[in-house]
């Protein structure tokens, strides 16, 4: 019985380790939002199946995946364009604030636009629905360190690094910006 119990404690073990190891990797700056927050409906009711549920089903499928491509178009918008303005705006149009990637990207986008109070604004919203959002941890590094306040940035560096390790992107990047050797 032990060796059955070992073997399905390290089955357990393995999948932890996969579920968690999928959040990290999202969390890097990617073309491709996490999922938003979907909101729990408790019912005191049966569930019935019916053609009603199967049609909301596909409408939100198609929610979703416009909601993506609108991500996509936006995330083009502010890096490959440099056009903050229009990022913002373009994210705001999706009405899925909630959603840490879209709120990360704001919050670049305010800090690259210069408006500081913005970004701090956007970057801790991101973090209230994600605290292990690893992008936004350097992204807000980076605001503290154009602030002046390294002490406040190596903070969040230490945050990264618990998060995705000393050779990620975004630990690379906010170390590189505190050092002086990187602008961004």
């Amino acid at each position: 019985m032990a060796p059955l119990r070992l073997t399905a404690l390290i089955a357990c073990a393995a999948f932890a380790l996969a579920v968690a190891s999928t959040d990290r990797a999202r969390a890097v700056d990617s073309t491709s939002p996490s999922p938003s927050p979907q909101p729990t409906a408790t019912t005191d009711k049966p569930a019935k199946k019916s053609s009603k549920k199967k049609a909301t089903k596909q409408k939100e499928k198609k929610s979703e995946q416009q909601f993506i491509n609108g991500y996509k178009a936006a995330h083009a918008i502010i890096y490959q364009q440099h056009d903050y303005v229009a990022g913002i705006t373009a994210l705001k149009a999706l009405g899925h604030d909630e959603n840490p990637d879209v709120a990360n990207l704001i919050g670049y986008s305010s800090r690259k636009l210069g408006r500081y109070d913005d970004a701090k604004v956007w970057y801790e919203r991101a973090l209230a629905t994600d605290p292990k959002h690893s992008r936004t941890w350097s992204y807000y590094g980076m605001w503290h360190a154009e602030q002046g306040n390294l002490l406040k940035a190596r903070d969040h560096l230490a945050k990264v690094e618990a998060l995705c390790g000393t050779t990620c992107r975004d630990y690379v990047e906010l170390k590189e910006v505190i050092e002086g050797t990187r602008v961004y």
